[in-house]
């Protein structure tokens, strides 16, 4: 860890740092039994030592006693209270959020209003440690570690992220300094990536940027294994070791370095901590890990097959901790759905269940439901029958359609891509001669006068109906719809032959099935 900062960290850093640490000490000093000798001796000597430091000794020597210093504050602070203790600064008088993270979501338990210098405080006191996020305005927020500490920060409006400082919490400032350094070595490696693949491997300037290649990671990696032995039980080391990406030697090819990440990537993640899914680091673990197989050339059930390729080893890996296993699943089957990949979200129906569905069987867990309705709904099977009153209020059953062809639609007016969509379906529906499908519009609204209103502005004459429950409507249960538009196109006996996303994709299956030109 020294020797690669003494390589990398200029000296003014190098003094900042100093001086920052000096200042915790001297906190410290301040309220032990001999304050005021204790503060006289060390503002006496903190200012030629540090100056002497800086400018004499070498980087690695000045790092060591970087490192001396910040054990000892850890080992000796005491804090008066735990929480966060913020500054933003030119947003005073303004309202600020405190919010929970777990996984993607992120929910407020908090808020307070900051004073005329923008300073607030929030208490956790009882909470469970994890990130949580200081959020203000449409777009400002921060994400922090918080691990039983108090935490003082600064930071701006328009620049959070790029402007904070951490005054006060060992743990966001290792946080801190670790995910700058990734993003930088990251974007050095993106830089350094094209040169290891192409250029000639017997080319002096070929070393040279290969040695570079793997002394960044290298450096990255002994980094995080100094902080690892420092701080063992920190959140934010925990945190960063699921972040570490697999050592890639420079030798390897472009497919050997991506087949050696597919099969090695979570080599190091401990998926038995689940105190970690009270982060993003299992969700933005998983979004990485699908990128690797993902590839924008391959058609739909290409994709599919790569998806499921990556979903088998992804579940495998976490399916030594019930708890993670059960998130990724939760997460990974909710993904795909928001896509339509239904190849995929049939094949983890198939093979993999919710490890608590067995356990607690009025839970009947969402999640296990959810899966199950995927398998009824998946294109070839027969779809599930509804009955849904119309605007009059008069059910209407859709297994008594009538109609060589079915679409049914499940839209609202509160959806952009469904109000925009119409027009052209009904320019499609009413071009029939002679007409071969019938529409079926089932609202996802819960508001009778939009919805209604909507109808008659449009002049929507299909099948429209709606039991005005929104999401928790049965029909969209039993449909397992989470979003709009959601369309399927069935045949005569009602048999599900495709599940178009888009208008595009819906002209080109009703184009396949010869229902347009």
């Amino acid at each position: 860890m020294f020797r690669y900062f003494a390589i990398s960290l200029p000296r003014y850093l190098a003094i900042s740092l100093l001086r920052y640490l000096a200042t915790s000490l001297l906190r410290y000093l301040a309220i032990s039994l001999f304050r005021y000798f204790a503060i006289s001796l060390f503002r006496y000597l903190a200012t030629p030592l540090l100056r002497y430091l800086a400018t004499s000794l070498p980087r690695y020597f000045v790092l060591r006693f970087v490192a001396t210093i910040m054990f000892l504050i850890v080992s000796l602070t005491i804090t008066a209270q735990s929480g966060f203790d913020g500054t933003i600064l030119r947003y005073g008088g303004n309202k600020i959020f405190l919010m929970s993270i777990y996984g993607e979501k992120v929910t407020t338990i908090d808020s307070a209003i900051s004073d005329a210098d923008g300073h607030f405080k929030f208490s956790l006191a009882g909470r469970l440690p994890g990130m949580f996020r200081v959020k203000w305005a449409k777009e400002g927020f921060v994400d922090l570690v918080w691990n039983n500490e108090n935490v003082q920060f600064t930071t701006t409006s328009s620049i959070p992220e790029d402007s904070l400082i951490i005054q006060s919490s060992i743990e966001n400032q290792i946080n801190l300094s670790f995910s700058r350094l990734d993003r930088i070595n990251q974007s050095k490696l993106q830089l350094l990536m094209p040169v290891v693949d192409y250029y000639p491997v017997k080319d002096e300037f070929y070393n040279s940027v290969a040695t570079e290649f793997e002394n960044l990671q290298r450096g990255q990696q002994q980094y995080l294994d100094s902080l690892a032995k420092l701080y063992p039980n920190a959140y934010a080391v925990r945190v960063a070791k699921v972040y570490q990406p697999p050592f890639l030697p420079a030798l390897m090819n472009k497919d050997e370095r991506l087949n050696f990440l597919k099969q090695h990537y979570f080599d190091k993640v401990d998926f038995t901590d689940t105190a970690l899914l009270r982060s993003m680091v299992f969700a933005n673990k998983a979004i990485s890990y699908l990128s690797l197989y993902s590839n924008n050339r391959l058609a739909q059930k290409q994709l599919e097959a790569e998806f499921i390729k990556a979903v088998t080893i992804m579940l495998s890996a976490a399916s030594v901790n019930a708890e993670i296993f059960k998130f990724w699943l939760d997460y990974l089957v909710g993904g795909f759905d928001k896509y339509h990949l239904d190849e995929v979200i049939t094949y983890i129906a198939d093979n993999f269940q919710d490890p608590f569905a067995c356990e607690d069987q009025q839970r009947k867990t969402a999640l296990q439901k959810k899966l199950e309705t995927f398998k009824k709904i998946a294109v070839g099977k027969i779809s599930p029958d509804m009955e849904v009153p119309d605007a009059k209020g008069k059910p209407v059953k859709l297994s008594d359609i009538v109609s060589e062809y079915t679409l049914v639609v499940f839209w609202s007016t509160q959806c952009p891509h469904c109000v925009s969509m119409m027009p052209r379906l009904k320019e499609l529906y009413e071009k029939q001669n002679p007409r071969r499908f019938e529409v079926m519009a089932v609202s996802i609204d819960t508001s009778r006068t939009e919805w209604t209103g909507f109808l008659k502005e449009q002049k929507l004459n299909w099948i429209n109906v709606s039991d005005l429950k929104g999401f928790a409507g049965k029909s969209a249960d039993d449909f397992n719809i989470y979003a709009t538009p959601t369309i399927f196109l069935l045949d005569r006996e009602k048999k599900i032959l495709s599940k178009p996303i888009s208008l595009r994709e819906l002209e080109e299956s009703l184009r396949d099935n010869k229902l347009i030109k």
